[in-house]
């Protein structure tokens, strides 16, 4: 265990644990497919910035209970063997966490359900009488996430590796140990990425994390504790 080189595995949520984008099965299951692909297609045109894309998901659940959009993640499609990976992990002696531009209820029920040692999600969640509101100022950074894990355990830049489907973690990969493209068909992800894993079950990732020697991340690091 003690040679293990990851002291911290990142991990995004849409795309990479969930099967096909998690807030897609979100506005189909509130009967907002239609709105969803608007705001997809806007945003892989280049018409709408992350930021905006962002808040106009978040918005989907607006109205909602907290309780009801967490039924829905326990019922949204996942990539197999999420549990068994994270408890992989923590047998090595490394800590598992999201880094993802999801809100904190969503961040808060993956680390419940899989024992996740922590998340980096967009803190923006305004609740009355128990329903989501509009959300707050939005400022999506992966990167400043990524520093805030480092920061809160105490951990170089090298000592972590971050698995991820999107542009978002591609940005994210040079500055770490090493980064997994995970299911990703993006040319820009999989030539930013140290190994490309294609697989229908998340423990696919051990052997890989397992071969892989950690880089030297560009610098400046997202944190330097």
């Amino acid at each position: 265990m003690g040679d293990y080189p990851w002291k911290l595995v990142s991990l995004d949520v849409d795309g990479t644990l969930t099967r096909g984008h998690g807030w897609k099965f979100i506005a189909a299951e509130l009967g907002r497919a239609d709105e969803f692909r608007r705001i997809n297609a806007e945003f892989l045109s280049g018409t709408k910035g992350e930021e905006e894309h962002l808040r106009s998901l978040l918005r989907l659940a607006r109205g909602h209970r907290v309780d009801e959009v967490e039924a829905i993640l326990e019922r949204a499609p996942k990539i197999a063997g999420i549990a068994e990976t994270v408890s992989a992990l923590h047998a090595k002696g490394a800590r598992v966490a999201l880094l993802t531009h999801n809100p904190d209820y969503v961040c808060a029920w993956y680390v419940r359900r899989y024992s996740l040692d922590g998340y980096s999600g967009t803190s923006i969640t305004r609740i009355h009488d128990g329903r989501l509101e509009d959300p707050g100022p939005l400022r999506p950074d992966k990167l400043a996430g990524l520093g805030g894990l480092l920061e809160r355990w105490g951990l170089s830049a090298r000592e972590c590796a971050h698995v991820g489907d999107g542009r978002a973690d591609a940005r994210v990969f040079p500055y770490l140990g090493a980064g997994i493209a995970f299911n990703s068909s993006d040319p820009k992800v999989l030539s930013a990425a140290d190994a490309v894993v294609r697989a229908e079950n998340l423990e696919s990732i051990l052997p890989v994390l397992a071969e892989l020697t950690p880089r030297r991340p560009r610098t400046p690091s997202p944190a330097a504790p």
